[in-house]
């Protein structure tokens, strides 16, 4: 890679952040191009150098936020040393302490967008929902080898439990950023983890 090339990719980046950081917050409707542009100090008009359009650019941060969670969430749910139940739980404690950081002001990029985005981009819901697809696929492997274990309930199809756990998970992050307290994740780790999960057993 040429001297060139490095800065275009590291200043790509740079935007990208900003990007994820501003649209964490605001939404995308509310995240004005001007505004990445000046917080990483690119000049005005330098934005479809890099990207062809808005769309393209929300459609990189999601691609960029998806990698970055993935790594993170395999980290947990693959970890041998734990059993599959203790992974769900320790996922949603990182989860619920990174809220705690925030002050629940940021919530979760893709669950945010999925809400935003629904009838506004097909373009958008259409790439939401392949991220969110995976993102349940991977609970589902976590949850099926805790039924396998036997510490996971067998009431239910593997996917059927992802399913609801990722839905419910991102309905109370919502609920936590809007209430700005960690009430919402609080009960649903009580009801998944002391009731549905367990259920039958």
């Amino acid at each position: 890679m040429t001297p060139r090339q490095s800065t275009k990719q590291n200043t790509k980046a740079e935007l990208l952040k900003a990007g994820t950081d501003i649209m964490m917050v605001k939404g995308y409707s509310n995240t004005g191009i001007a505004e990445v542009l000046k917080s990483v100090g690119v000049p005005k008009g330098s934005f479809y150098y890099y990207f062809e359009s808005k769309e393209d650019f929300a459609l990189e941060i999601i691609a960029d936020f998806d990698e970055h969670y993935r790594e993170e969430v395999l980290c947990v749910l693959r970890d041998q040393s734990m059993s599959p139940l203790s992974r769900l739980k320790k996922y949603c404690k990182n989860s619920k302490e990174k809220l705690r950081e925030k002050q629940c002001s940021r919530g979760c990029l893709i669950g945010n967008l999925c809400q935003e985005m629904s009838s506004q981009s097909d373009v958008l819901r259409e790439r939401l929902y392949q991220v969110m697809a995976k993102w349940r696929d991977i609970f589902a492997a976590c949850i099926e080898e805790g039924q396998i274990q036997g510490e996971i309930s067998k009431d239910f199809e593997a996917s059927d439990l992802a399913e609801f756990f990722l839905s419910g998970w991102e309905g109370a992050v919502m609920r936590a950023k809007t209430t700005q307290n960690l009430k919402p994740v609080d009960t649903f780790q009580e009801l998944m983890f002391d009731g549905i999960l367990r259920k039958g057993l």
